[in-house]
């Protein structure tokens, strides 16, 4: 997968994370989960575009560690949805195999990236 793929991936995955935390019911808990969920989901996309523009390596190195840590929130608030039964099961569980995708992606860049230095 290239660059201009991943981007495109990614973006996806945010819209999605959009729609998803969209069609919640109005309530306390879903704002408060759906807030977290969002930030977190639509990062991973913004900071990949950012780390395509890194001002050196150890920039990106630092950026592709960001995006690995906003995976893995994304991850723990798409597992408490689970839990917690909150939002449609069907989206959820594509959300939640994407972001360890992204995750495993985005993890072994970084080891290569930091290999490589």
């Amino acid at each position: 997968m290239n660059k201009k793929e991943l981007e495109a991936r990614t973006k996806s995955f945010a819209l999605r994370v959009i729609k998803f935390v969209s069609a919640l019911p109005k309530n306390e808990v879903n704002r408060v989960v759906g807030y977290q969920l969002l930030k977190s989901g639509t990062s991973i996309g913004a900071n990949y575009r950012e780390a395509n523009r890194a001002e050196s390596r150890k920039d990106f190195i630092h950026k592709i560690a960001i995006i690995e840590k906003e995976a893995a929130e994304t991850q723990y608030w798409l597992e408490l949805c689970a839990e917690a039964d909150i939002g449609n099961p069907k989206q959820r569980q594509w959300l939640l195999k994407e972001s360890g995708e992204l995750l495993a992606i985005f993890t072994a860049s970084g080891r290569t990236a930091k290999s490589r230095r």
